[in-house]
Parts: structure tokens; sequence; C-alpha cells
């Protein structure tokens, strides 16, 4: 998906291009989650489509519960859909950091490589001035 540290780095464009793909992804996650809690709320707990909707939305955004919920299959659910959002969430973020990561982790090893090269070209350097001594 992305370039290898062997690769040079992406213009701009390239990577303002990445980050809205991430962004897209992130907002289908989150909008997806968000649908399967609304849905979840309405069915189990017979919520209405705005409390559906603001209780999938403080679940998902690690707030907690709003309304007292009366039967017990919406208290499950609530449980599994707190866990599931939690991951989802994590998962999002990192969906939204990650080209901004790999940029910084690619630069610090073109950088690096440059240092080597440096490196590799003084050693040279001293071997062939040793040499002509001789």
């Amino acid at each position: 998906m992305y370039e290898n540290k062997n690769q040079k780095l992406i213009s701009k464009a390239k990577f303002k291009s990445r980050v809205f793909r991430n962004a897209r992804w992130f907002l289908m996650l989150l909008g997806s989650a968000l649908f399967i809690g609304m849905l979840g709320y309405r069915i189990l707990g017979g919520f209405s489509w705005v409390d559906s909707f603001t209780e999938a939305c403080m679940i998902l955004g690690g707030m907690g519960p709003v309304k007292d919920m009366d039967n017990s299959a919406v208290k499950i659910f609530a449980g599994i859909y707190a866990i599931f959002s939690g991951v989802a969430f994590l998962s999002g973020v990192t969906l939204l950091i990650s080209p901004f990561w790999h940029r910084e982790l690619h630069k610090f090893h073109l950088a690096d490589d440059d240092t080597d090269k440096d490196t590799d070209d003084k050693d040279e350097k001293k071997k062939t001035a040793s040499k002509s001594k001789k």
C-alpha cells in the first residue's frame, strides 16, 4: 500500500490524496459503527431514532449511555457495542494517523541512508588516498 524505504518520498499531492483516502475510510468505518449502534438500540431497546443516535454516539465517543435501559437484551447489546466501538474508534484513529506516521518514518530512513552514503564515500576516499601513498 505504501512505498518502501528504498523508494523516494511521494509528492505532496499524492500524500494529500492518501490522507483524504484514509479519512474517507475513517468516516465510513465510524458511520457504519454508528449505524450498527443505532439499529441495535432501535430494535432491541425500542428507542426512537433520535435516542438511538444519541446513545450510539455517546458510546462510540466513549462517554457512556444516556438513557436507562429497561430490558436485558439492550443491556447486553450496549456492552458488546461499547467494546466494538472502542476497537472501531481506535482502528479509525490509526487510519487517520498512519499516513503521517509513515511519511515521518520514511523521511527518517531517507536521512539515515544519506548518512550511510556519506560515510561510505569518506571510507572510499580514505582507501584511495592510502593506496596512492603506497
